[in-house]
């Protein structure tokens, strides 16, 4: 790949590409130089918004098998400054951010290597300063930057080993015992975690058992950057089949699994039922709100009316806006700088944040909330199954993906938004749904499906997902044959 196509890695506010062969059809297109550059222009744009230099940098990575030689890509590239960079080596994304906030490494940047969930022939870069994660903006600049460096790349600073994680896991383990005001809170828990292969598996050795958890029986937890046992992702059936098998054979309290860098996770009762997407923005919203009672909860824009009706039952507000977890956390941000109070940001993929914690997308820290919850129940001798009984799940949920298939897609996904608003407006049984911040979301009532839709445009690519919920058997088929019958007349929508 030449240096023109270096901005071509952008993912929002992420770095992504395919850096090794091996899969049929997929071509490297993000090297080592590539990665050099990216590492320079991040020192020289945090130099002029800090206006200072030297800076202070950590580098860490996940468990990928093309980690080491990227991250030590990146540190030459900062060194190359005059910085010092503490090279952290396995780590997970949250921990890279907290080491701007140690006080003994006070980073003024951090960089994460990582693609999260991704197969193992790619990777990517996060970036934080100690304002947090980098936004899409930030991250155009820097790319822009590194397509016109051409010069070879000479150390002017240092680099230092430094392992991070132990004494991140130290601040969680605090945290819990303050929390619970037990030394070890989890003495009668058994606990099993899948890693994925990820970097997760210090949660275990670092968290779990020293809170006194039982940890016999949990998963994947050595990494390894081929994931040989099923993908890092806790929205995947595969990933959660096997927590869920866990939690059922070794008839452990509680089951967590994360993805490939800890920055998103999900937890699993005692019953084998996952607390994920809806569950889990439930299961943090009630903590929320019971620490900061009205306070207003933002997710992305396919969460349930159920979630809606669990928040509002506790006092809270529901604000749906768009997906993207940086558009979540952005929003929430912005609400509270316009004096609206919100906690806690989330997506259904897992991805959340709240705003005691930096609003820091961290797996680990909701994980860890889930601790504390499961602690103060066990006292009462409820198990963890019963803390969302008032939530009431959908009875059917699908989601089908349309592809557009004009050269102009956003302009073409824009036209048929507009003609399905104008067409649901007049359809029986149907509300548009307003406020709306993505697409066009639909409330159908008992006689048009007892349900609701959602048709927007993905945030990159030309596709256009449709998603349906219904609380009656055979109602997402109402709506969706309705749907399709409307929007067959666009022949570009296939």
């Amino acid at each position: 790949m030449e240096i023109k196509d270096i901005k071509q890695l952008q993912n929002g506010s992420d770095i992504r590409g395919i850096v090794l062969d091996g899969v049929p059809g997929e071509v490297v297109n993000f090297t080592q130089d590539m990665a050099m550059k990216i590492g320079f222009s991040f020192a020289v744009w945090l130099e002029k918004k800090l206006g200072r230099a030297p800076l202070t940098f950590a580098v860490g990575r996940d468990s990928r098998i093309s980690g080491p030689h990227l991250s030590q890509a990146v540190t030459l590239g900062l060194i190359s400054k005059g910085n010092k960079v503490y090279q952290c080596g396995l780590a997970t994304t949250p921990s890279m951010f907290m080491t701007t906030l140690d006080p003994e490494l006070k980073a003024d940047g951090a960089v994460m290597v990582t693609a999260s969930h991704l197969p193992f022939n790619r990777n990517g870069l996060k970036f934080f300063t100690q304002d947090g994660g980098l936004d899409k903006a930030d991250i155009t600049e820097i790319l822009e930057l590194a397509q016109t460096i051409v010069t070879s790349f000479t150390p002017g600073g240092k680099a230092i080993e430094h392992d991070f994680l132990p004494s991140y896991a130290k601040g969680i383990v605090d945290f819990v015992r303050e929390k619970t005001g037990a030394e070890t809170p989890l003495a009668k828990a058994h606990i099993v975690v899948d890693a994925g292969n990820g970097s997760g598996g210090f949660f275990v050795d670092q968290v779990l058992e020293p809170l006194g958890a039982n940890t016999q029986g949990s998963l994947y937890l050595e990494p390894d950057g081929n994931f040989p046992n099923h993908v890092p992702n806790p929205e995947d059936p595969k990933a959660i089949e096997h927590i869920t098998k866990a939690v059922l054979d070794n008839q452990a309290d509680l089951g967590i699994i994360f993805d490939t860098d800890v920055d998103r996770g999900a937890i699993i009762d005692e019953k084998g039922n996952a607390i994920n997407r809806n569950g889990f923005i439930a299961f943090l919203s009630s903590m929320i709100l019971t620490d900061y009672p009205g306070s207003t909860i933002v997710t992305d824009s396919i969460t349930s009316t159920g979630l809606t009706e669990f928040i509002e039952s506790l006092g809270g507000k529901h604000h749906r806006f768009k997906r993207g977890y940086k558009n979540v956390i952005n929003e929430a941000m912005r609400l509270n700088e316009a004096g609206i109070e919100a906690h806690l940001a989330m997506e259904t993929s897992g991805h959340g944040a709240i705003k005691e914690n930096y609003f820091l997308d961290d797996g680990a820290y909701l994980v860890t909330l889930a601790l504390i919850k499961y602690a103060q129940l066990n006292k009462l001798n409820k198990p963890i199954s019963s803390f969302l009984a008032g939530l009431k799940e959908p009875t059917e949920a699908r989601e089908i993906r349309l592809k557009i298939t004009a050269d102009d897609f956003k302009t073409y996904g824009e036209k048929v938004l507009e003609g399905f608003k104008a067409f649901a407006e007049k359809q029986p049984g149907w509300t548009v749904v307003e406020p709306n911040y993505e697409g066009v979301r639909v409330s159908c009532d008992e006689s048009a499906g007892n349900g609701w839709c959602l048709l927007r445009m993905s945030l990159h690519d030309p596709i256009m997902p449709l998603n349906i919920e219904s609380d009656a058997v055979g109602g997402c088929e109402v709506i969706q044959t309705i749907l399709m019958d409307y929007l067959k007349q666009y022949k570009a929508l296939v």
